[in-house]
C-alpha cells in the first residue's frame, strides 16, 4: 500500500476551491451584467424622446 500524500491531496482540495470560487465570481458577474442591461434597457427608450423633444 502506498502511502498518502498529504501535500497533493491539499493542493487537490485548493484547486477545487478556487475553482469553485471562479465560477461563482463569473455566475454573480454575469447576474450582475443582465440587470444592469435591463436598467439601461428601461431607461433607454426614455433618453431619445427627451432629446427629439429638446430638438424639435
Amino acid at each position: 500500500m502506498a502511502k498518502p500524500n498529504y501535500n497533493f491531496q491539499k493542493a487537490e482540495r485548493e484547486r477545487a476551491k478556487t475553482r469553485k470560487k471562479q465560477e461563482k465570481l463569473k455566475r454573480l458577474e454575469e447576474e450582475t451584467a443582465k440587470r444592469q442591461a435591463e436598467r439601461v434597457g428601461e431607461t433607454d427608450p426614455d433618453a431619445p424622446t427627451s432629446t427629439d423633444a429638446g430638438e424639435a
